[in-house]
């Protein structure tokens, strides 16, 4: 059986010379290497309690559904500003080369909510920082974060020290 890094197609050079880009889609592609990575991540947070599960558009929608469908729980989303149809709230935020605005609906985690947040990767960390303070803005509780790449060299465990994280690869560069 291969392991879930061989799964994971590294592109150089891409977006610009000098990186090397980790392709989650190779992952997606191979049926085994999506189950691989749905169950290894799932496993990670095993001893975990939480109430509900949370994804950031659009890859934490892939990561997390399977998650929160093979433990009973809800599972609510995170989109860029203007999708969501009901009242929401939303928090901007800074990239690597810009701002971005995300938001959830105000009603998706309720006050004393335990709260498992699932995603693709984590670089630098601002994504998840963020998408952990819009959830405390609704009072819930974020218990553990689990993505499935973790780039330790862009340090996003440092932005979000303080709160439990766990990647089912982590590259040491970036």
């Amino acid at each position: 059986m291969k392991k879930l890094e061989e799964y994971v197609r590294a592109i150089p050079d891409f977006p610009e010379p000098g990186i090397i880009f980790r392709d989650v889609t190779s992952v997606l592609q191979d049926a085994e290497g999506l189950h691989l990575a749905i169950n290894t991540m799932q496993d990670l947070v095993k001893d975990l309690e939480y109430d509900v599960v949370v994804g950031a558009e659009s890859r934490g929608f892939i990561f997390g559904t399977p998650i929160a469908y093979n433990n009973h729980k809800p599972f609510v989303l995170i989109r860029k500003k203007g999708k969501l149809p009901r009242e929401t709230v939303s928090i901007d935020y800074d990239l690597e080369y810009g701002k971005a605005t995300i938001e959830m609906h105000k009603d998706s985690v309720q006050p004393g909510q335990k709260v498992l947040v699932v995603d693709d990767l984590i670089a630098t960390g601002g994504t998840t920082e963020a998408m952990i303070k819009l959830i405390e803005s609704l009072g819930g509780e974020v218990v553990g974060v689990v993505v499935l790449m973790e780039l330790a060299g862009l340090k996003g465990r440092e932005r979000i020290a303080g709160y439990r994280l766990d990647a089912a690869i982590t590259y040491e560069g970036k």
